[in-house]
């Protein structure tokens, strides 16, 4: 052990040296050996993934100083928020994680999780000062009396958490759960007397109203597990069937996963009854490989032409891959058991982009000994024949996505 003493000066020299950092200013360095540690124990930590042959990104860097700077006068508490910066070529394995494709990308953390949609908004210290303050705001609204819950959007997806006192650990798990969902659902809290009619004495209760005429669903999952909660708020504030829209489009498209879409005419409910209750029956299990989707035929209508198709074809299902868009042959199969799920998996063995470019896998034996038999039964009947190759058409909601390629200046809005 004669070199440990060596390796103790190392050690404490690094650790002055990552000291200096952050008491000198500018954004914090992150790297392999502490970007998880950092990660994990602070609420908000917003990243500059760049790369030092970027021009773009050494035009950012000055203000991103200078921004870490500014917030951490603002926010000075710590665990609350940090400013870093991970240099790509050197943490490849960090940027590969983060699908970064792009310098410098933007991107926030929340307790660990990065947001839906990158930064890309003016590139000042003082708009990247507001945008931190804004999302530090709390995202609860505190319960001055039962009647306010009446109150409530009638349509809008809530979670209420019924808490003995502010000052407890289940609220603070219940706010983390509300800074990462906000966007998602409305969060109400109420303390002490004002709720006291909603819990057992000395026992919170959370629980999720999908709508004013609807019940509230309570939380049977133990309060002071993050993950219980987190994994019953975002299943229900994040449907597993969403409407796309122009509005909310690019943010589905950056969660990355290939859309099923039901296309319907604007009046039709009952198609979107249908389509939802053969996700939840059929399809559940495929959630982390696809979203589920539905959107109006009429605004979506140039996907439609796309797809050879107009109003009068509605409904339908197509999935888009990102790279082509692939018809449902039959709406009406689409609800027979399996099928919708073979379609899913022709997708994902490459089957249906193979079968568009080069015309129709070939007959396993099985087939063609059956097809066989049948030409001989019926000499009539005509050979089944070969489509010729055709090309999909391409995908159109990936340009609704923001471009991988697009560099951002400083002092311009995005999007």
């Amino acid at each position: 052990m004669r070199n440990s003493p060596h390796l103790q000066l190392v050690l404490s020299l690094l650790t002055l040296v990552l000291q200096f950092t952050q008491s000198h200013g500018g954004a914090l360095q992150l790297d392999k050996g502490n970007f998880d540690s950092i990660i994990g124990n602070n609420e908000l930590v917003f990243i500059n993934f760049y790369a030092d042959w970027c021009r773009f990104s050494n035009i950012l860097a000055p203000t991103w100083d200078e921004t870490a700077d500014k917030v951490k006068e603002q926010f000075p508490d710590e665990g609350r928020v940090v400013v870093g910066k991970v240099d790509c070529d050197a943490e490849s394995s960090i940027a590969s994680r983060f699908h970064i494709t792009k310098y410098p990308t933007l991107k926030l953390l929340r307790n660990g999780q990065a947001t839906k949609r990158e930064y890309r908004g003016q590139r000042s210290a003082d708009a990247f000062a507001n945008y931190i303050k804004e999302q530090l705001r709390d995202p609860i609204k505190i319960l001055e009396s039962l009647d306010e819950i009446k109150d409530l959007e009638e349509t809008k997806r809530t979670v209420i958490g019924y808490f003995e006192k502010q000052d407890s650990p289940e609220y603070e798990l219940f706010r983390k759960i509300a800074i990462n969902l906000k966007d998602d659902c409305q969060f109400l809290a109420g303390f002490g007397e004002t709720v006291r009619s909603m819990h057992p004495p000395g026992e919170s209760i959370v629980a999720f109203k999908a709508s004013i005429t609807k019940e509230d669903e309570a939380f049977t999952g133990s309060l002071a597990s993050y993950d219980e909660l987190s994994i019953w708020a975002t299943e229900r504030c994040i449907p597993l069937v969403r409407e796309i829209t122009f509005q909310n489009a690019e943010e589905l498209t950056e969660e990355g996963l290939p859309f099923l879409i039901l296309f319907h005419a604007p009046e039709d409910t009952e198609s979107i009854k249908k389509y939802t209750s053969l996700v939840h029956t059929d399809l559940a299990d495929q959630k982390q490989n696809i979203n589920f989707l539905t959107a109006d035929g009429v605004q979506f209508a140039h996907p439609l032409h796309h797809l050879g198709k107009s109003k009068k074809d509605l409904p339908l299902i197509a999935i888009d891959s990102f790279r082509h868009m692939y018809l449902f042959p039959d709406y009406k199969e689409a609800f027979v058991e399996g099928k919708m799920k073979d379609f899913l998996n022709d997708l994902y063995s490459g089957k249906l982009h193979r079968e568009f470019h080069y015309g129709p896998d070939p007959e396993s034996t099985s087939e063609a000994a059956q097809r066989d038999e049948n030409e001989i039964a019926d000499p009539t009947k005509e050979a089944t024949k070969k489509e010729r190759p055709t090309t999909p058409p391409e995908s159109t909601f990936k340009k609704l996505a923001p471009s991988k390629n697009r560099y951002t200046l400083l002092d311009r809005d995005e999007l």
